[in-house]
């Protein structure tokens, strides 16, 4: 997933801790954030780290090529002379804070690979080599996990494996969406040139259509031998989740913890006409299964103590701090240390705090660990240094550049901001979990007040295309995707089940085609 960040290599956050009537909104002024730690230690956080399982630990050359050795974004990079606070936790997700002009866009999508003749799953072989003719050919640094190719880094860019195979592009921090789909086209060129030469094909759908579990390759990386152990206890559909989704996300920036407030709102409120209006994963085995967005309804029998609408978000007392309680609160999955995986599932961050986790008794957590803790946690929009909308669909092409641009437009323009909390001001947590709950099932069809969550949704495109025009970056036509999605009324799902009633014969192997990149 995408740092933020955009400038320097590192960053170092010193001392003192600024406190106002609020919280933490009177922080930072300049650039980029430096005081936000209590006079005790100096610590350096990497810039621009992607998705934690991905950074880069130690390089080394084999001939001409730079291998970089898996580790997570910040493994060694900080230091602690004494056990964390609570306020230190909170000063990490503060230090997000960045003045407008350094926003920036990052984008993370997910596909299927799949045997263009036999159209099952890819085999880790298949992908290690996919992997290893992408680096060949196009100058990637290899992310190694032992003797496991488990990804690819350039800039700002990385290729992960989601537990499954799934191929993640973790996009670099860009400033407009014509960027942003650019280097989505950039990727899959890539990725085409050099997968259509072996029999592979990738397709963008929420689901996978076709294969059972088993019939899925397992990836050879230590955090998800812990998770597909776990998970079982936890829910009944969190193998599903690891195995068989696809989703495109975007992440964004905030100025303060009171703008960070009202975007986290904006962003729950709305994540339900994300869902519907990229749902987009009907088939499960080879029949429709009942929903629209599958890959949405797994997350609601995943885990619940780390997923969900997060009511609290919407509470007078919201704010960082808030956040660092509830995630205090989430179990833990691992700590990362030389290089290996603890399996420290269920466990109490608050008890790694106080020095009295089991596996790791007397040691203390570095900052490193509650970065990787956070990416553990699973909700429909995530805080971070940075916001992650989460609700939507893998999808074709297209739709990869219209999920950013959808969020760009009502996130990054103060008026369709405002518009947007105006408008979700009186929405209760029950309406907004009714729509989370039935979204999945009946999409823009959904009943809500009196009408249909449709007729909103028409409100909130007009919003996101008033915001982009406002950006003055010709950023409008992005929403075409979805503008025809609104229109008709009828979801990505709901187009290729009428196919897959009329056209296809009830068989689902044309999704692949259809679907292919």
């Amino acid at each position: 997933m995408v740092s933020m960040s955009q400038t320097s290599p590192s960053h170092v956050i010193r001392t003192e801790i600024l406190h106002s009537r609020s919280g933490y909104t009177s922080l930072f002024s300049g650039s980029y954030n430096t005081n936000a730690f209590r006079d005790k230690t100096t610590v350096a956080f990497p810039r621009d780290s992607p998705k934690t399982t991905n950074a880069v630990g130690v390089k080394v050359r084999r001939g001409n090529k730079v291998i970089v050795a898996a580790s997570p974004p910040t493994d060694d990079a900080s230091a602690s002379t004494e056990p964390l606070t609570k306020e230190d936790l909170v000063g990490y997700l503060a230090s997000g804070c960045k003045p407008k002009e350094n926003w920036r866009i990052g984008t993370e999508h997910e596909k299927f690979g799949f045997d263009l003749k036999t159209l099952r799953p890819m085999t880790y072989e298949q992908i290690a080599d996919l992997l290893n003719a992408i680096s060949e050919r196009f100058d990637w640094e290899k992310i190694m996990e032992g003797d496991n190719i488990i990804g690819l880094k350039q800039g700002k860019q990385s290729i992960s494996l989601e537990p499954g195979g799934q191929f993640e592009l973790s996009g670099a921090p860009l400033e407009t969406l014509h960027q942003t789909c650019a280097e989505v086209n950039s990727h899959l060129y890539q990725v085409k040139a050099v997968a259509e030469e072996v029999g592979i094909g990738f397709i963008g759908i929420g689901f996978q259509p076709k294969w059972e579990r088993k019939d899925i390759p397992i990836m050879p990386k230590g955090r998800y031998e812990i998770m597909r152990n776990y998970m079982p206890k936890v829910g009944s559909l969190g193998l599903d989740m690891m195995f068989r989704t696809c989703t495109v996300q975007v992440n964004l920036d905030f100025s303060s913890e009171a703008d960070m407030i009202r975007k986290f709102r904006a962003g729950l409120a709305l994540q339900p006409i994300a869902t519907a209006l990229f749902a987009n994963s009907p088939f499960t085995e080879g029949k429709p299964n009942g929903y629209l967005s599958m890959r949405s309804q797994i997350w609601t029998d995943t885990d619940n103590n780390r997923a969900g609408m997060l009511p609290f978000v919407f509470d007078d007392s919201f704010g960082f701090e808030q956040y660092v309680e509830y995630a205090l609160d989430v179990p833990m999955y691992f700590v990362y240390r030389k290089k290996k995986y603890i399996d420290c599932a269920g466990l109490s961050f608050r008890d790694f705090l106080a020095g009295k986790l089991a596996p790791l008794p007397g040691e203390y957590p570095t900052l490193n660990d509650w970065e990787n803790h956070l990416t553990t946690i699973f909700p429909e929009v995530r805080l971070k240094r940075y916001l992650e909308m989460r609700g939507a669909d893998g999808g074709p092409w297209r739709r990869l550049c219209a999920l950013p641009a959808f969020w760009v437009g009502i996130l990054y323009d103060d008026i369709s901001l405002q518009n947007v909390l105006d408008m979700t001001a009186d929405w209760t947590e029950g309406e907004r979990q009714m729509l989370r709950n039935k979204v999945p099932v009946t999409g823009l069809k959904t009943p809500f007040r009196d009408g249909l969550l449709k007729h909103v949704a028409e409100d909130v495109l007009q919003f996101a295309k008033d915001g982009l025009e406002r950006r003055r970056y010709k950023e409008t036509g992005f929403l075409n995707e979805v503008a025809d999605v609104v229109r008709t009324g009828l979801t990505p799902a709901e187009k290729i089940l009428d196919l897959y009633h009329g056209k296809w014969g009830q068989t689902v192997d044309p999704v692949f085609e259809e679907l292919l990149y």
